[in-house]
């Protein structure tokens, strides 16, 4: 398990490298301050291609998932380090949408890994699969705050080497799990099939309105942190404290994931998505509250926003048909990254038209939606 989280970590750290260093990206290339949401959205474009595609195909319950994350860890590692050299608008997109493409070979294809090797405890598991994730995630804005006055392609270059190796030493470590079910026969209607279960789709549905809130807090961290400056007149270390509210999240996913093992997976969802429906509707009433107040409440944020997505992935699996809990896991956050999109380009938008604190109101309706979708979801424990 340590191998697989640590190559976890590894292939989504290519995720967040353009977030990282977008004041850099606008200046180099001249791009407007709506950049923010189109690169990020590149990322996210391509990832639900690239997990359609996978799930169409049955890719990872066909072939071996470890020698689908080794070649997807190569290719997005490639596509990333491309990114250093696009020269106009186009480019960039172009980079970041395959980079988005090939970590649909990386982030579900891992969970399945992690699946194979756990019959029991899976809860537990994808704590820690999905705290990679999130760390991985975090990881560039901790390298642009390391790097100091260090060029911005060093986030890019860093980022593909740790993935090449993240993706190497899975590839030679890990087999296949023991519970690994039967290959799945090529079936493009297994996705269908697979919304029929009531549990599944439940917890489908839950999964949604986490990603409505997630990507976007995500995203608009830095943002807030730099709106808290100005508003303040304070100075703070904006890569620092961005790469800590949202790493922290690995934590919580960490600790989420033992609590599951006594509570399941349905009580720690919900607790989570609770929190962070509350914390959406809290946050325009602290920008002018104390330094440490402030953080305080953006790191709490952090740790609820992601704790109950490895819970949501493990309700997923287990309602899934055997032979085919790749594809369950894959089309799902295929659904889920699709509406990521809106959430961002909306609140993007809203952001540039209002600037004011009060748009992210709007993330609280993925919360609530879910909350109302995990009712229905009948707990095997």
């Amino acid at each position: 398990m340590p191998v697989i989280v640590f190559s976890q970590f590894a292939g989504t750290s290519l995720w967040f490298a353009g977030n990282a260093v977008i004041p850099d990206l606008i200046l180099e290339l001249g791009l407007a301050e709506t950049a923010i949401g189109y690169i990020t959205n590149a990322v996210q474009a391509g990832f639900i291609i690239g997990t359609l595609v996978f799930a169409i195909l049955n890719v990872a319950d066909r072939i071996s998932p470890v020698k689908v994350f080794l070649a997807c860890s190569f290719l997005g590692a490639g596509f990333n380090a491309l990114t250093m050299y696009g020269s106009n608008f186009g480019e960039l997109m172009g980079a970041r949408f395959l980079t988005g493409f090939f970590l649909a070979g990386i982030y579900p294809v891992g969970m399945k890994i992690a699946s194979d090797w756990h019959e029991k405890g899976l809860g537990k598991a994808l704590g820690y699969l999905v705290g990679a994730l999130v760390i991985g995630t975090a990881f560039p804005h901790f390298l642009k705050f390391v790097g100091g006055d260090l060029p911005w392609r060093f986030v890019f270059l860093s980022t593909s080497l740790i993935s090449l190796t993240g993706g190497l030493v899975l590839f030679f470590t890990v087999p296949d799990g023991p519970y690994k079910g039967k290959a799945g026969a090529f079936k493009p209607s297994a996705m269908l099939t697979l919304f029929r279960q009531k549990n599944f789709r439940s917890a489908a549905l839950g999964y949604f309105g986490h990603m409505w809130e997630l990507y976007t807090f995500w995203a608009f961290v830095p943002v807030m942190l730099a709106y808290y400056e100005g508003a303040s007149q304070t100075t703070l270390s904006v890569s620092l404290w961005s790469f800590l509210i949202i790493a922290i999240g690995g934590l919580a996913c960490a600790v989420g994931g033992h609590v599951s093992l006594s509570k399941g997976s349905k009580k720690v969802a919900f607790v989570s998505l609770m929190t962070s429906a509350l914390c959406c509707l809290a946050v325009p009433y602290l920008f002018h509250a104390p330094l440490w107040v402030f953080i305080s409440f953006l790191l709490l944020w952090g740790a609820v926003v992601v704790s109950d997505s490895p819970q949501f992935s493990t309700m997923v699996a287990s309602s899934a048909d055997r032979s085919y809990v790749a594809t369950g896991l894959t089309i799902v956050n295929s659904i889920g990254f699709a509406i990521t999109i809106v959430s961002i380009q909306l609140v993007s938008s809203l952001w540039i038209l209002a600037d004011s604190p009060q748009v992210f109101w709007i993330l609280s309706l993925g919360p609530l939606a879910g909350l109302f979708a995990l009712h229905k979801f009948k707990s095997q424990n």
